[in-house]
């Protein structure tokens, strides 16, 4: 039997080997010459290990850059078992990102769709997809919203400062990320800091340390603990929603489940509402806690930045103390350029989102380009954020390049774009000014030496540890 079996799975893999090469040359022969130039690397694996490799070191994008040399800016490779055309092309990106369902769908790793689900704003396409994404970004962009999250951003950060010791160390990363978990929490669904909030992160951290696991959904696989996590969360949040429901509708909405709610559409059900709000707290664990820990981390190796930022919000505390007011959420976004420039140049240099994967739903050709029907297309922000073409010495921290300058060029695009981009851009911005303003105004730090890992998230090796020395008054 067990020869049988040895020559059977030979057998297979010979056939499948030929197979794989039989239909990459039928798809030669049927595009010719139009395919971008690259190589789709070894049957099965493709290109993946390389491009994991060069992943988790340093330089992320070496793998991308040996291939633009090359091939270059846009090339054909495979990689995590998909055919697909990468580009580094600004032009060829912001095309991608603005093209809409009947062109470009979303496309991710099994894991994530799998525990996203089908009803996730990430995934869903068409008019459903620009409802919830347009009843979101503008209840976002409501005053009220604004007031209630600086309100919240400010008493959340000064409750965690005024825990930090100066005889033990500040983990960044930890600080940020449990300030901004509660913030966004509190927007989504008005839960405050408490027993529930931290079962719910608790919950949350199980769920998202399965993004991008195998895809296997078997007792005691990471896929099957974190399905298991985001079932709890579920029933938690359809507990708040049914509550909702049953009580008087609030015309003004306070957070986002009560817009949803509001809304007539037959298709917002329940199951929809609580599963988007999970996927929207992915921001207030993952991406805005980074882009704080990483401008801690860049302004602690620039004097020079550090030092303006702090005259910059020091002059504002000085003015605001002096009236009498508290600072709002424009005295934030307009009265502080500089800390916004340091932002700027954090999501550029930091690139904590690297890219995106769309996949073509015809044949679709770009600047002479073929992206062919059913392949992914994986526009990559990272070597466009550091291509020393669009930028001068792409890897200083520089803040000062981002002065009078239009951050809406294709050659930048830290939050996506088309109808598909962040709309809680103004929220990390917010998020990050408020606490870089607290923390800059409160104390002088020394930071201990970390490291940047880029692979599968963008995070601290050792969370950003720091000592602190409280400013006095």
């Amino acid at each position: 039997m067990d020869c049988i079996w040895i020559v059977f799975v030979t057998v297979f893999f010979l056939w499948f080997t030929v197979m794989l090469y039989h239909n990459r040359f039928k798809l030669r022969s049927k595009y010719r010459n139009q395919l971008p130039s690259g190589t789709l690397g070894l049957p099965f694996i493709g290109e993946t290990v390389e491009f994991v490799s060069c992943a988790y070191s340093d330089r992320p994008e070496s793998f991308m850059d040996k291939r633009r040399r090359m091939y270059g800016k846009v090339f054909k490779s495979h990689i995590f078992g998909s055919s697909m055309i990468v580009s580094t092309d600004a032009e060829v990106n912001k095309f991608i990102l603005q093209s809409d369902a009947k062109v470009f769908v979303p496309s991710y790793p099994k894991s994530l769709t799998l525990l996203m689900g089908e009803s996730s704003i990430l995934l869903i396409n068409g008019s459903l997809q620009r409802r919830i994404h347009g009843l979101i970004g503008a209840f976002f962009k409501s005053h009220q919203l604004k007031a209630q999250i600086t309100r919240d951003m400010q008493e959340y950060v000064q409750e965690s400062m005024a825990k930090w010791r100066e005889d033990s160390l500040v983990y960044i990363q930890d600080e940020t990320k449990n300030i901004a978990f509660q913030v966004l929490v509190k927007a989504l669904i008005s839960l405050d800091p408490g027993e529930e909030m931290q079962l719910l992160m608790k919950h949350f951290q199980e769920f998202i340390s399965g993004l991008m696991s195998l895809p296997i959904n078997l007792p005691g696989t990471k896929l099957h603990q974190s399905l298991q996590a985001k079932k709890k969360m579920v029933k938690l949040i359809q507990r708040i929603i049914r509550a909702r429901r049953k009580s008087e509708i609030c015309k003004v909405a306070k957070d986002v489940v009560d817009v949803l709610l509001n809304d007539a559409s037959e298709q917002l059900t329940d199951n929809l509402i609580a599963d988007n709000m999970i996927d929207m707290m992915i921001p207030g664990e993952d991406s805005v806690p980074v882009l704080m820990t990483l401008a801690v981390k860049y302004l602690s190796e620039c004097p020079p930045a550090l030092q303006h930022l702090t005259e910059e919000n020091m002059k504002l505390k000085k003015l605001k103390d002096l009236l009498g007011e508290p600072i709002a959420w424009n005295d934030y976004l307009s009265s502080l350029p500089f800390t916004q420039t340091v932002i700027t140049e954090t999501l550029r240099i930091g690139n904590i989102i690297i890219g995106v994967m769309r996949k073509a739903m015809k044949d679709v050709e770009i600047k002479g380009h073929l992206i062919p029907k059913g392949w992914c297309a994986f526009a990559y922000f990272r070597s466009v954020h550091l291509d020393d073409q669009n930028y001068d010495s792409p890897y200083q921290f520089n803040p000062w390049r981002w002065q009078d300058k239009d951050i809406s060029s294709c050659n930048f695009t830290a939050f996506g774009g088309g109808q598909r981009l962040c709309p809680g851009l103004d929220l990390a911005r917010l998020e990050a000014s408020i606490f870089l303003h607290q923390f800059v105004t409160q104390f002088r730090w020394f930071a201990e030496e970390d490291t940047i890992v880029n692979f599968p998230t963008v995070r601290m090796k050792r969370r950003m540890p720091i000592w602190v020395k409280r400013v006095e008054s």
